[in-house]
């Protein structure tokens, strides 16, 4: 993976700036992981509902017939793109001040870009990257987003968790970063989850005294596979999910109620299949919201 910060930009040579006199009162969401999958979904949906939409990609919007409705709402300035390999501090950290400079408030955050690995991964800073990218990340954008989250309307944040980490035996806060094994989707990938649905249980009240509510939800499944990509899915689980599992917008359609639907004045809650349910080795919450926490103020605020 690169680490040259510099790649960490926001497009902005075809917006449309007409949308500054706006922002005062239009409503706004950050997806994370936006340009494919679940998130292009979610994208889709949030535009539908009149929303403006800050995307926080590593890769472009595909130019394709199926994404004509994505690449007019930019032209139009109602998707605004910050990229970055989200994974790396640098490039992370870049997009962020950018976009802390160019918005003024977001109503929702939606910590969404994830990755299934076929083997064991390590993050430009040395940490096994399904823990950085799904559990670390959403810590930071979190954090530093927390301005633009109290300048919003209900400021909430949502997880995009996974009911892979049901299928977990056992679950170590200290290997997070360093497993000692690797398996497909029920190892790092389940455990980042999990770590993910515990640390927003575990911040839910210091984040609730800031008038920013969370909640983890669960999409259930969905066929994210795409052409040309490596997954990181055993063979079973990948023809599972090419024949069986539910198109993507099923799982935007979750997260976006699980942001504004029944349950929106609870927060450190998981949703599956839209109702709260009690994740497991809640009893580990607070050691992996220490973890993160620790990494965010140890690692990434001295960067600054």
């Amino acid at each position: 993976m690169s680490t040259d910060s510099s790649e960490a930009i926001m497009n902005t040579s075809h917006i449309d700036t007409s949308h500054t006199d706006s922002k005062a009162t239009q409503q706004v969401a950050l997806v994370s992981g936006a340009s494919s999958g679940i998130g292009l979904e979610l994208t889709r949906l949030l535009l539908s509902k009149g929303y403006h939409v800050i995307a926080l990609n590593r890769s472009e919007f595909e130019n394709n017939e199926d994404n004509q409705d994505i690449h007019q709402a930019l032209q139009e300035g109602r998707i605004r793109i910050y990229r970055a390999d989200l994974s790396d501090f640098q490039q992370l950290r870049t997009a962020l001040e950018q976009i802390k400079v160019q918005e003024q408030r977001t109503d929702i955050v939606f910590n969404n870009a994830g990755n299934s690995l076929s083997q064991l991964t390590l993050s430009p800073q040395g940490r096994e990257l399904h823990f950085e990218l799904m559990t670390v990340v959403p810590y930071i954008i979190t954090m530093e987003l927390l301005p633009l989250l109290s300048a919003g309307q209900g400021g909430t944040v949502i997880h995009t968790s996974s009911a892979a980490f049901d299928y977990l035996q056992s679950f170590d806060v200290d290997e997070l970063d360093h497993p000692t094994t690797f398996r497909k989707l029920i190892g790092p990938y389940a455990s980042s989850k999990l770590a993910l649905t515990l640390w927003a249980r575990a911040a839910s009240s210091s984040l609730a005294a800031q008038n920013v509510m969370i909640r983890s939800v669960d999409p259930g499944g969905n066929n994210t596979l795409r052409k040309n990509k490596p997954s990181g899915l055993p063979l079973f689980a990948r023809v599972w999910m090419k024949w069986f599992m539910a198109h993507p917008s099923t799982g935007a359609s979750r997260l976006y109620n699980g942001a504004v639907g029944e349950y929106r004045q609870q927060t450190g809650i998981l949703l599956k299949k839209e109702k709260p349910v009690e994740p497991r080795f809640i009893e580990k919450a607070e050691a992996v919201w220490e973890k993160v926490d620790h990494i965010y103020r140890q690692e990434y605020l001295p960067m600054s």
